[in-house]
């Protein structure tokens, strides 16, 4: 299926806020998925279910019989982009034909009218960017905040989209969009058989340990399961550090290069040695694994304890982006352990935790 020339990714771009009483953030939620998964239907089917609930949705365009009206095109300023509409359940909805900036200006005019923002990015379109950009940009970080990935997967053909090979050692995009996610919907679920459903499953595990996992049939879910993830701020440490303790480690699968590697360490850490382990492995990618191959991390989240702190903290990566913010659990008498899940390609553990202790951790020898 060839992609239609506006059908970008929004590029999300900072605007101006003006002084004013303080407003809660509004959650916003990225959903994702490879081309004709179900994403434009899942979000047709919470635009026009009862569910008492104020959503505003920006897509990059209508589809072809699509249940929503078709919107009128406005050129301002040269750029053509779709005009809001407002649907009789109180939701919003926008069809996104420039890069977006249009849109966001547009939402945050409507701030009051709507409570929650779901993103749909395009079939090929790499989720961790976009979540880049709503999850450390300050001037929007005021308004909203990112509350978590949402990748959809065709059950059918899900499997042979993973497999395909992609050239100059890329990464396969359907892969990418899995190892990013805190939540997959995994659609068309009356399409395939137990055993097929089943190797899905397990192909999606393989390349993200971390992620939650439900089932659907014509993207028809319960919206608690989609909304409200807190998958980047502190309100979720300690669901956050439970699910490490239940992270396994994966090997590859169909995507040879993409998996999960965790480890957890006893201890105190260096706050600055973090921060350079960090920044060696996200920015400068100076480690590699056993073959020689540079190790590239996807999506980094962990619990960790820093001596002078009583309040564990927690580290979220997305591609090169990072941060470490304190969490309201407190260590008290807990045992200090670190746990760090890594999601990316080339990865190894050994070395990896080997790297760690001898840098990261107090009181152990340095390289």
């Amino acid at each position: 299926m060839m992609l239609d020339e506006d059908d970008d990714c929004p590029e999300l771009v900072p605007i101006d806020t003006q002084p004013g009483p303080p407003v809660g953030q509004i959650p916003v939620t990225i959903i994702t998925g490879y081309l004709g998964a179900g994403k434009t239907t899942l979000l047709n089917y919470i635009l026009t279910e009862q569910h008492n609930k104020r959503i505003a949705v920006i897509l990059n365009e209508f589809g072809e019989g699509s249940a929503l009206e078709k919107s009128l095109a406005v050129s301002q300023a040269g750029e053509l982009y779709e005009e809001w509409l407002e649907l009789r359940n109180g939701c919003l909805c926008c069809s996104v034909k420039d890069n977006g900036l249009k849109a966001i200006e547009n939402l945050m005019e409507k701030k009051g009218k709507f409570d929650y923002i779901l993103l749909e990015t395009t079939g090929l379109a790499d989720p961790g960017a976009v979540a880049s950009m709503f999850w450390v940009d300050a001037e929007l970080g005021s308004d909203i905040y990112l509350d978590g990935i949402v990748t959809v997967i065709d059950a059918k053909y899900g499997l042979q989209q993973l497999a395909e090979e992609k050239a100059d050692g890329l990464v396969n995009e359907a892969a990418r969009q899995i190892a990013v996610a805190d939540l997959t919907i995994i659609n068309k679920t009356d399409l395939v058989t137990e055993e097929e459903l089943k190797e899905v499953k397990d192909t999606v595990r393989s390349i993200n340990g971390l992620v939650k996992i439900i089932e659907t049939q014509r993207s028809r879910v319960d919206l608690s399961e989609v909304l409200d993830l807190h998958s980047f701020d502190s309100k979720d440490g300690a669901n956050l550090a439970e699910k490490l303790q239940l992270v396994k480690p994966t090997r590859a699968h169909l995507d040879k290069s993409i998996l999960t590697v965790t480890f957890e360490i006893a201890g105190d850490l260096s706050e600055d040695a973090l921060n350079a382990f960090i920044q060696d492995l996200l920015w400068e990618k100076i480690f590699c694994n056993k073959d020689g191959q540079p190790m590239s991390v996807i999506r980094l989240k962990g619990i960790v304890s820093f001596a002078d702190k009583g309040h564990q903290m927690m580290l979220q990566g997305v591609h090169e982006l990072y941060e470490l913010n304190e969490t309201q659990q407190l260590w008290e008498e807990n045992p200090r352990l670190n746990r760090l899940v890594f999601i990316g390609r080339n990865l190894d553990k050994d070395i990896l935790q080997e790297k760690f202790v001898s840098t990261v951790l107090l009181g152990s020898e340095k390289n």
